[in-house]
């Protein structure tokens, strides 16, 4: 890829961003007539989940350590975050200080993130139309905006997911289970994308079983490929090992409180009364829903059966999350839900539709950094 395709990329990563920022770093009191908190790019990193994240980049998830920080929870909280971010955090903060450094890693994922979707989308539309698609998935869905201007590991994770898909469809397993497996060391889910490539290797194998010899069938599978996807267990089974040392609890995750929001039978979520709910205003999850279904129902026509199979296993997951914040759960699947649409992005309707979006969408992305905000104080402990 040519350097002036490269600077561009990085540009339509980071300038939505620092427009976010803007008012945060000078300090303005409001901006069209959005209250603006006091207290500068201290909002941005105070941003949920990030303190948790660099409670973890600092202590390792060591009990003895955790105790200093004011949040009160106890070290199994924290293995519901997961360490491949955090480390990172920890790699750069000698430069600029734990909380900086978060904010440079969320920034860095977000271009590799923006660079593989780039890389991506351009097997669905026009290569004249590639940067136009990139640049709405910089910054549509607004909340993804948000997850990837304040300390997050979303960037991270989407970045890793987009790219082990792109390698699979170009079938180079090989890369595809190393990107899945840093999925996997980022966010829990990732075993999703592991399920989804193995149904898609084996299940047609599955089919002839009728008609030859177990024997038989185990020649014609390629266990290169199932030893490739296999590195994204593998990745699992390290995170445990390493909750094993550092907290004796193989199995922490699953004792880490209510972090995972999953609740059975589906749609739980309205259920106003829920601890992660809380509300009765949820008919914006019925478009969630809608979107979800007809682009992978779209996909499924396309024939794009390998990014069917996780969109479909994702979104079906989906269905059983309680939790008020169900876009943030769902951008995994937003990028090839863009392949889907992909027609559509790149009419002139969908342009001026932007254009006029543009706008709400700052506005929602300044209002929900402003008082997404964890009450902090005392930051000495997390510099």
């Amino acid at each position: 890829m040519k350097l002036k395709k490269i600077l561009s990329i990085v540009f339509i990563s980071l300038l939505p961003t620092i427009l976010l920022w803007i008012p945060f770093f000078v300090r303005l009191q409001s901006v069209w007539g959005i209250p603006i908190p006091p207290n500068g790019m201290g909002t941005i990193v105070a941003n949920y989940d990030g303190p948790l994240y660099l409670v973890v980049a600092k202590t390792l998830y060591n009990p003895e350590l955790v105790g200093n920080y004011e949040f009160g929870l106890p070290s199994q909280y924290y293995a519901a975050h997961f360490p491949l971010y955090p480390l990172l955090v920890r790699t750069f903060a000698p430069i600029s200080g734990f909380p900086y450094s978060m904010l440079f890693v969320t920034l860095l994922s977000s271009i590799i993130a923006t660079y593989f979707f780039y890389v991506f989308i351009q097997e669905f539309v026009k290569k004249e139309n590639a940067l136009w698609v990139t640049f709405i998935f910089a910054l549509f869905p607004a909340r993804w905006l948000v997850v990837r201007s304040v300390g997050s590991v979303e960037p991270l994770f989407l970045a890793s997911i987009i790219a082990s898909l792109h390698y699979f469809r170009k079938e180079r397993y090989l890369l595809a289970g190393f990107w899945g497996a840093i999925a996997q060391i980022t966010k829990s889910p990732a075993i999703l994308l592991f399920i989804a490539y193995f149904l898609y290797l084996t299940l047609p194998k599955l089919k002839t079983l009728a008609t030859i010899t177990a024997s038989k069938l185990a020649t014609t599978v390629d266990f290169k490929k199932i030893f490739s996807i296999c590195l994204i267990p593998i990745a699992l089974l390290s995170v445990f090992i390493f909750y094993k040392i550092q907290l004796n609890d193989f199995l922490a995750y699953f004792h880490s409180g209510d972090n995972i929001h999953l609740f059975f039978p589906p749609f739980q979520i309205f259920n106003y009364s829920a601890p992660w709910v809380g509300t009765f205003w949820l008919e914006e999850v019925i478009f969630v829903y809608l979107f979800g279904i007809l682009g992978l129902l779209k996909l499924i026509k396309m024939k794009e059966t390998q990014i069917a199979w996780f969109v479909g296993i994702f979104f079906f997951s989906i269905l059983f999350v309680s939790h008020r914040d169900l876009i943030r759960y769902s951008l995994p699947i937003v990028p090839f839900l863009f392949a889907a649409f992909s027609d559509t992005l790149v009419k002139k309707e969908f342009k001026l539709v932007m254009a006029i979006l543009l706008i709400p969408i700052y506005l929602f992305s300044l209002s929900y950094i402003s008082q997404n905000v964890m009450p902090i104080s005392d930051w000495a402990p997390l510099l």
